[in-house]
């Protein structure tokens, strides 16, 4: 029995101490009122007030345990059918299309800063706004730090330009590499073989909207077009004796597309030049035939065999 008197005595302690320790063995349960006299307290058994103490908390922990099994296997049961939804949307997501041109941009930029080997990029149209060319030379030049490969095929008309002339003879001094073509099918970024960006088919100026393709037979088609039109392009070096070359190989895809009966504004949305130098190159084009019309033109071109075939890449 607890006998405060005699344990303060027994143990040279204080009141305020005996009652201190009172306090704490009845909280730790190894002291408890005696059945039948709730005045005098007894000691318990360490292994008795171990289980009065944790018994609660057990419980608690068993509950708990029990949701958790009951939550996972409700959980797990759905697996079937989250594997058959995901391969559902695998499928979708293997192509995506992006109507807004500021989310497009966000998305290049984002898959650019993950890119790791090599960036492919088709730029039709001939010359690019010197607005864009400066973001283009920054993100290049990033990519050539990196390690990243860059190649790059523009159209002829974009040699022409001095801007671009200037970009093309900076990146290529870091390790990109650029080339030329008459025709290109349309804008393409392939980053890494495995992501590429084609344009929207509704996509405008001013709302250039674009798809995203994930697919590998897909992207691995792409590729392959980006590698076949490599191959068949001149390369762009800068202040080169190829320059009239290229020009020359100009001349051809004007005067080949003439042939074909194509109207001036679609001969300069095939070849990447404005309608106006178009008209300029088709002009001297006849003056050199010595013709007076379209007609005689072509004419004159069965005539003199001026038309003749593409130098293959060996010729160039």
């Amino acid at each position: 029995m607890f006998n405060r008197r005699e344990i303060a005595k027994e143990l040279d302690l204080s009141q305020e101490e005996t009652v201190r320790s009172e306090a704490t063995l009845r909280q730790l349960n190894l002291l408890q009122p005696m059945p039948g006299d709730p005045e005098a307290l007894v000691p318990v058994g360490p292994d008795v007030a171990a289980a009065e103490l944790v018994s609660p908390t057990e419980q608690e922990i068993h509950e708990l345990q029990q949701a958790v099994t009951s939550v996972r296997t409700k959980l797990l049961s759905l697996m079937p059918a989250y594997f058959e939804g995901r391969r559902q949307r695998n499928r979708l997501e293997a192509f995506d299309l992006i109507t807004e041109g500021p989310m497009v941009q966000s998305l290049i930029d984002e898959v650019g800063k993950r890119c790791r080997t090599e960036v492919l990029t088709v730029q039709p149209g001939g010359a690019r706004p010197p607005d864009a060319l400066s973001s283009a030379r920054d993100v290049t030049m990033q990519f050539l730090e990196r390690g990243v490969k860059v190649r790059t095929i523009y159209q002829h008309t974009a040699r022409s330009d001095l801007a671009t002339r200037s970009y093309v003879r900076e990146v290529t001094a870091a390790g990109a590499e650029v080339r030329t073509a008459d025709q290109l099918v349309d804008l393409m970024l392939i980053y890494d073989r495995e992501l590429v960006f084609l344009p929207e088919r509704s996509a405008t100026p001013e709302r250039p909207g674009a798809a995203v393709v994930r697919e590998p037979t897909l992207v691995a088609f792409l590729c392959s077009v980006f590698e076949f039109m490599w191959d068949s392009a001149t390369p762009f070096v800068v202040d080169s004796q190829k320059a009239t070359a290229t020009s020359d190989d100009l001349k051809q895809s004007i005067i080949r597309l003439m042939v074909l009966g194509y109207k001036d504004e679609m001969v300069a949305r095939r070849l990447g030049m404005s309608v106006r130098t178009c008209r300029r190159h088709i002009s001297e084009i006849t003056e050199e035939l010595e013709a007076t019309s379209r007609f005689q033109a072509g004419y004159n071109v069965a005539v003199s065999n001026a038309l003749r075939e593409p130098r293959s890449p060996e010729e160039r």
